[in-house]
């Protein structure tokens, strides 16, 4: 869990020019210049059987709640049938890997499908997300950047509401630049930051910005790094890990389409995040950190490094290369979940039907609001 208190200042700098970040652990950002923030006045982040309290009344008032991107609804699917034994959540970037995923973690963790029954993406008829149901375990893939990640964790917490799932963890297994770290380090985050090195995600709502700070859960990271094998051909480290909001220019790269900048502007401005404990960049951790804190839900972030960008800028490993490189976080991932699932003695479980449904109407109804749009 998490406790209520004020946190230390931030100044954070980023080519010298200073950010000042005040705040506490819930979310309640004193006054900032013209910013104007959201003040929190409520606390408890969970129900006391542990299960996700939403941060949102008017939920509670609606006639069903359709998760749109998901495909799903709270009335026209049997969502605690479906998905109240989920206890980790696994995201990456594209449905592919999230679906080798899932079937690496079925054979890691001993999951038995009924008879006759494959593996089924959940979200077909969203079109957007792919979402794969492993026992316990969902792999989901949340697309490129800050607002797919964003629009997917909202829809996946109001998820483990309805569903009441209790004390469920997220994971977001991906890949990155590194900065100073060799292609296949893995790097498991305890820190996150913007391009400003701001340590909070910032939202405009209603013609107003909103902080809310982007915190990672520090008891993870070390139950993540103890699981690492010294044995391992390849480095696990922890460190900063830095969200862009862009690949090309965001992340100071010479290859895109426009380029106003050096290439010794580029190097001093990687040289000053290596300076400040950054040890990769990727474009989904600020949200995934800061609306996973927000929920009061434990989360954590493992990437793999494709490439060291204080060597160049583009990706030029071999396809098997990288396919293996691609593996590190999910083994690390997966052994991190094999290992609850042992102290708790449900390795091998037997999992839900695919598809719960509770209202056949209101299931068409939503298939069809999700397919509007292909």
């Amino acid at each position: 869990m998490y406790t209520n208190g004020n946190s230390k200042n931030h100044t954070n700098s980023v080519n010298g020019k200073e950010n000042n970040h005040n705040g506490d652990e819930c979310g309640n950002e004193k006054s900032n210049g013209n910013l104007n923030n959201l003040v929190e006045t409520r606390f408890d982040y969970r129900y006391p059987d542990g299960t996700v309290r939403l941060r949102n009344p008017h939920i509670e008032l609606m006639d069903q709640d359709i998760l749109y991107h998901l495909a799903l609804g709270s009335e026209s699917h049997d969502l605690v049938e479906m998905f109240g034994d989920v206890k980790f959540v696994c995201m990456g970037g594209t449905p592919k890997r999230m679906e080798n995923f899932a079937h690496y973690i079925m054979k890691e963790i001993g999951h038995k499908l009924p008879t006759g029954t494959s593996l089924m993406d959940i979200s077909q008829y969203s079109y957007r997300y792919s979402m794969y149901k492993v026992g316990p375990v969902l792999s989901i893939s949340h697309g490129m950047g800050v607002p797919s990640i964003g629009i997917l964790l909202h829809e996946v917490i109001k998820l483990m509401y309805h569903a009441k799932c209790k004390d469920p963890i997220f994971f977001r297994i991906g890949t990155c630049g590194g900065i100073g770290l060799e292609g296949g380090t893995v790097v498991i985050s305890d820190d996150a930051v913007d391009g400003m090195l701001n340590n909070y995600y910032e939202v405009p709502m209603l013609g107003k910005l909103v902080r809310r700070p982007a915190k990672l859960d520090k008891r993870l990271v070390r139950e993540l790094k103890a699981l690492s094998d010294v044995e391992d051909p390849y480095d696990t480290v922890t460190g900063t890990t830095m969200c862009a909001i862009d690949f090309y220019e965001g992340q100071g790269r010479l290859d895109g389409a426009f380029c106003e900048y050096s290439e010794t502007d580029k190097m001093d401005y990687l040289e000053n995040l290596n300076k400040h404990g950054v040890k990769n960049i990727e474009m989904e951790v600020i949200p995934f950190a800061a609306l996973t804190h927000h929920a009061g839900i434990r989360a954590a972030v493992v990437c793999v490094s494709l490439l060291d960008r204080l060597k160049g800028d583009q990706v030029c490993s071999p396809k098997e290369v990288m396919n293996e490189y691609q593996s590190r976080p999910q083994k690390l991932v997966a052994k991190y979940i094999k290992r609850q699932l042992q102290m708790k003695g449900k390795i091998s479980l037997d999992g839900h039907g695919p598809v719960g449904i509770k209202s056949p109407r209101r299931f068409k109804l939503v298939q069809q609001e999700s397919q509007t749009f292909e």
